[in-house]
């Protein structure tokens, strides 16, 4: 069985047809605690989320002229420090990730890394190219982004809290 919690709120139950509503209900009671703290996580991202202000027309064709310069230098920099070569670069507004390494090395990163602090940007590079030697989450894989950023959790960190905030800042656009 596993539970979701949408953006919106609502809660959804995943279980086999063949589980009786008595041992759902009471999966759900036991998970009460956990499904509380994501609901009040959604109203503080609601409220926090009026007073983010759009950005304008200019703003964005500024930033993503600067991170179309700063990805690439990132990544050429950080790939001869791990030894990995890479395909294209490919830079896009993604509504849930912040990059991605295709099987034959392409990359792709979320432009609104710009607005992230570098050391953020830097990490995301680093994460994508560690992909590279390891196409997985595995321990081998997180000692390969270590090696090269030994701080990287708090980055990691950061974006878990605040990339939320520059995802809504590219959805919004000010007049």
């Amino acid at each position: 069985m596993s539970l979701e919690i949408k953006p919106d709120g609502q809660i959804i139950v995943r279980a086999p047809l063949r589980l009786s509503q008595v041992r759902i209900r009471r999966f759900v009671e036991q998970k009460q605690e956990w499904i509380l703290k994501n609901l009040e996580k959604i109203q503080k991202r609601e409220v926090q989320r009026e007073t983010v202000p759009g950005l304008s027309k200019e703003e964005r064709t500024r930033l993503q002229q600067e991170v179309c310069r700063k990805i690439p230098e990132r990544t050429a920099y950080f790939a001869e420090k791990i030894g990995v070569s890479y395909g294209r670069i490919t830079l896009r507004q993604q509504k849930t990730r912040w990059g991605s390494c295709s099987a034959n090395g392409n990359l792709n990163f979320n432009w609104l890394l710009i607005l992230a602090p570098p050391e953020v940007l830097d990490y995301v590079v680093v994460h994508e190219l560690c992909h590279r030697r390891q196409m997985n989450h595995s321990q081998a894989f997180w000692n390969e982004v270590s090696a090269v950023l030994p701080g990287y959790k708090e980055q990691k960190k950061w974006l878990k809290d605040n990339g939320w905030k520059l995802m809504e800042l590219g959805m919004q656009e000010s007049k």
